[in-house]
């Protein structure tokens, strides 16, 4: 299959701006950008007028639950939302069954992707109390995007609950490290007094009290001081408060710090979200009151978050359906953030330049990933083509997940992708995948290359 492809007539985005230009890959490689590029006529075109040519945009966050939560999604179903929603690569998360806490562990992974993912594809490992002094030797393995970190309330082995072991984590290694941060002994005890007074099921609206305010500024404020500390770089996931925020801004700690938000935070808001949505809008740490989304969304203009991720989380509708807190966090959402985020651009508090500082750039910069920024010379031949004109009600017969339980069905949202590239390829169009496929582990600055 050729490599080689002229988007043709389509305003293509850049952080810095907006132009209307081609755009020449060769051999999966951009080889030129400019208006009405001379290339050869045995040379495919993709017709892009009046439509929006995007970078291929990346997910630094998603938990595709392969292995052991293969009917909630796999790798396959996964990246074919994905890629459907404009997706072209991902950093999937280490909190499988068994978690991906060892090299072995992530090979295997690895070897499940192999031929099956249609959009490009990296693994975190995940820190235990077992591997905290070892964890930093396998950071560098090919296909790893670093170390994940879990503060608070995870599965199975990867909870570093405790400052000291948290210190040997980051003394172990250089790369920056992913942090989910909640204070694990606040949640212990608020969950304990939820159940107690509530012992066949509490409303989910209580959710965003009982994992509080309190539990995420407690625990960012000792990650912080380690960060320090240490001299090591981290990553604060899905950050959820207004105050955390502020204290980010207020410690002024450069790139030894970088934040990431989430779609659900930044468009939905408590109470309202789980009086509509019920335990569908249930996810950790918890959608807050519009003070927060507001935060969150002034934070996306003024640089103090660095990138977007899902955080794309399926869960079974019957398992949602459980009384809460029985009921498990998380919502899928790696195929709505481009539709979410276009109707923000509409809207007019979100620029489409901002889509790809906070999609394509910000990842790369968190992550040292090569190769992945604005469609210039060189750059590997990823783009999503996006038409502006279109809006539609979110269908769930459109979503690709194996989960359901999305909270933004029914919603009226603007633009989606008609054309997806990878590598020179068109491998989505129309919303109907085209050829085997083809993704390839992604590459960064700081691993052994094989």
């Amino acid at each position: 299959m050729s490599h080689d492809l002229l988007i043709h007539g389509g305003d293509v985005v850049s952080s810095s701006g907006v132009e209307r230009a081609d755009v020449w890959i060769e051999g999966g490689r951009v080889r030129s950008v400019g208006a009405d590029l001379q290339v050869p006529a045995e040379v495919p075109r993709l017709d892009a007028t009046n439509k929006w040519v995007f970078p291929g945009l990346m997910d630094p966050q998603v938990h595709f639950r392969e292995p052991g939560g293969e009917a909630k999604e796999d790798l396959a179903s996964g990246s074919e939302a994905a890629l459907a929603g404009g997706v072209t690569a991902y950093c999937e998360m280490p909190n499988t069954n068994p978690a991906t806490a060892t090299p072995e562990l992530f090979a295997d992974k690895l070897e499940r992707a192999r031929g099956r993912s249609r959009a490009d594809y990296a693994f975190f490992l995940g820190a235990t109390e077992e591997n905290a002094d070892l964890i930093g030797e396998w950071e560098t393995l090919p296909g790893c995007s670093g170390i994940k970190v879990f503060m608070g309330a995870s599965t199975g082995s990867l909870l570093i609950p405790d400052d000291p072991t948290l210190e040997r984590v980051l003394r172990s290694g250089k790369r920056r490290v992913t942090v989910h941060s909640e204070d694990d002994p606040r949640l212990k005890e608020r969950y304990a007094d939820l159940m107690e007074r509530y012992p066949d099921g509490a409303p989910v609206g209580l959710h965003h009290q009982v994992r509080d305010i309190e539990s995420a500024v407690r625990s960012t404020k000792r990650l912080l001081d380690l960060a320090e500390k240490t001299g090591r770089r981290i990553h604060l996931l899905h950050v959820s408060t207004a105050e955390e925020l502020d204290i980010v801004r207020e410690r002024d700690l450069g790139d030894l710090v970088t934040v990431e938000a989430t779609p659900n935070h930044l468009f939905l808001a408590a109470p309202e979200c789980y009086e509509e949505h019920g335990t569908w809008a249930q996810m950790n740490p918890p959608v807050r009151e519009a003070r927060h989304r507001d935060a969150l969304r002034e934070a996306l203009l003024d640089g103090t978050v660095t990138c977007i991720g899902s955080d794309h989380a399926p869960h079974m509708a019957e398992e949602k359906a459980r009384p809460f807190p029985k009921s498990p966090s998380g919502i899928p959402g790696v195929q709505t953030t481009i539709a979410l985020l276009l109707t923000a651009v509409r809207d007019g508090w979100l620029r489409r330049e901002d889509m790809v500082r906070l999609q394509v750039e910000g990842p790369a910069r968190v992550y040292g990933i090569l190769d992945r920024g604005p469609l210039v010379p060189g750059s590997v031949g990823t783009a999503v083509v996006v038409d502006p004109s279109r809006t539609e009600t979110l269908a769930a017969e459109w979503l690709l997940s194996r989960s359901p339980c999305n909270p933004f069905i029914g919603r009226t949202l603007a633009g989606l992708p008609t054309e997806v590239v990878l590598r020179g390829q068109v491998v989505l169009r129309d919303g109907v995948r085209v050829g085997d496929p083809a993704g390839q582990p992604l590459e960064f600055e700081e691993t052994v290359r094989p």
